[in-house]
């Protein structure tokens, strides 16, 4: 069946809400804090709280501890800008979910955003959680791609939050790890998104949601961040439905023993090779930055944010368990992993299997066949796509599937946004426009593409509600079955489709299992 006749069914579930009076949660909001105003959304159904704090500006003494408690205020406070952007480097005007003025940029950066559609607080809506993808060094929660009215007014309360990034975010050093009650360093991002959690646990009651029912959901590192904290004991019972969008962390993690070591290069490349912790608090954001690794920064096992291993945590039964979606998109690396000539020969195409894959390389071969430049380009594509992505998202619905007890979906966004756009064909973090349903002018969407975000947005919202994204009008959705290996398309057509890139996939599920029998690192359990 062809989603623009499945469109002319579906029930959009903002109908309901636009038909209210513009009542709405009334100013001011009391929050632990004091006080908080707001300011009316496009539609006079949404009300939109900007730039809330929550936890103290990990600056000073407190860069590079856990988010520490936020002090009270006295008066009013407006809560009608976006608060600061975390330190990072300067972020390309021109990118997709840029889409106009970002924030300044500061250390002081731990701020969320609220849109509500409730009318009182006894409304108890479902509540979504997002958290902003950028590789861990870049991107913010008020980025114009993740205004979350549209959301908002199909009946859940929308919140975006800041995480610290980069160096600010991920640094482990011994000294760290000294001063730290718990033995551990690093992973400070992960404590942000739990701090950010613990608030809205504490306080979106206020704003007509309910605590109950909060779904966290990102993309990219975002969706890795949704994986950490599915595995972490640190965020139990702060959420109960989890969304990843392109992004895990299923693969070796480094120890803290080796993370240490890395932070103690990159203060020597700064000069610093005594009193390490206090020279580095005493430098500035930019020359940190400048002094970090082009690499990007990853999350450890530090033995408390993440006692073990997220895959052995998940294939001990000990995550959170809670209903989860999960999916990547066709061409992850159209904008990820370009090819410098356009194109790749098969020779050159095997040696850089070989020189990747070692003994596993005629494997890989055979799972990626390459016989004239035309197959070895679509095949240096669809295995970085299977690398990057696709093995975490899989494994990611089957262990959960099969430890916990709770139902999973899984989804492949195949739908190519038109216009110049197109030849890059489902890219990374294409699916964010139908997710939010903000569609980039310069994409030159068409009405299928908002019929398509019509019906993707709904299952988000519909499994935000209930734990289950099938609902009136919407194409059936069934539960994830690894026997199956069935996910559902978001193409021209939304089907269900069987073993999708069932060849690579199985590969890594080999290679993986290779890189887990090898000694792993130190881990806590």
């Amino acid at each position: 069946m062809r989603l623009s006749l499945l469109a002319l069914c579906v029930t959009t579930l903002g109908v309901g809400l636009a038909a209210r009076a513009a009542e709405a949660i009334t100013d001011p909001v009391r929050v632990e804090q004091g006080l908080l105003a707001g300011s009316a959304g496009r539609n006079p159904d949404v009300r939109v709280y900007k730039g809330i704090p929550f936890a103290a500006p990990p600056v000073g003494d407190l860069r590079w501890k856990p988010p520490a408690p936020l002090a009270p205020w006295q008066e009013l406070r407006q809560a009608t800008r976006f608060g600061n952007a975390c330190e990072q480097p300067p972020f390309p005007s021109n990118g997709l979910y840029a889409g106009g003025p970002l924030p300044a940029i500061s250390e002081d950066c731990l701020y969320l955003n609220i849109w509500t559609p409730a009318k009182s607080a006894d409304d108890r809506l479902p509540v979504m959680v997002w958290i902003h993808g950028g590789g861990f060094t870049r991107g913010t929660g008020a980025a114009p791609g993740y205004d979350g009215e549209n959301l908002a007014r199909k009946g859940v309360v929308v919140v975006t939050i800041n995480y610290r990034l980069g160096i600010f975010g991920l640094l482990v050093l011994p000294e760290l790890t000294a001063e730290s009650p718990h033995h551990s360093s690093g992973n400070y991002a992960f404590l942000d998104q739990i701090a950010a959690l613990q608030w809205v646990q504490q306080n979106i009651a206020a704003f007509g949601g309910d605590p109950g029912r909060v779904t966290i959901f990102g993309q990219s590192a975002g969706s890795v961040s949704v994986n950490v904290l599915m595995a972490s004991p640190l965020a139990r019972g702060l959420f109960a439905r989890a969304i990843g969008e392109s992004g895990g962390s299923f693969g070796p993690l480094r120890s803290l023993a080796d993370a240490e070591k890395e932070g103690l290069r990159m203060a020597s490349k700064l000069g610093v090779t005594q009193d390490v912790l206090k020279s580095l608090r005493a430098k500035s954001a930019d020359a940190l930055i400048q002094s970090s690794d082009s690499d990007e920064p990853a999350q450890i096992i530090d033995g408390w944010v993440l006692p073990q291993s997220v895959y052995s945590i998940f294939a001990e039964g000990k995550q959170n368990d809670v209903p989860l979606i999960v999916g990547n998109n066709a061409n992850e690396g159209g904008n990820l992993a370009p090819l410098e000539k356009g194109s790749i020969s098969p020779a050159e195409f095997a040696e850089n299997a070989r020189r990747d894959f070692g003994p596993f390389a005629d494997k890989f071969l055979q799972a990626y066949p390459a016989s004239d430049d035309d197959q070895a380009t679509a095949a240096h594509f669809a295995s970085f796509r299977d690398a990057a992505f696709g093995w975490d998202m899989r494994i990611w619905s089957r262990l959960e599937t099969e430890t916990g007890h709770r139902r999973a979906y899984r989804y492949y966004f195949t739908r190519v946004p038109p216009g110049p756009g197109s030849r890059l064909g489902a890219f990374h973090a294409a699916e964010l426009a139908y997710v939010f349903e903000n569609f980039p002018f310069r994409l030159f969407y068409q009405d299928l593409d908002k019929q398509l975000g019509d019906v993707i947005s709904s299952y988000w919202v519909n499994f935000a509600r209930t734990g289950d994204p099938n609902g009136p009008g919407l194409p059936v959705w069934p539960i994830y079955d690894p026997q199956r290996d069935d996910v559902l398309d978001f193409g021209d057509q939304v089907s269900v489709q069987f073993r999708v890139d069932g060849a690579g996939l199985d590969f890594f599920d080999v290679y993986n299992r290779s890189l887990r029998a090898s000694p792993p690192p130190a881990e806590k359990k």
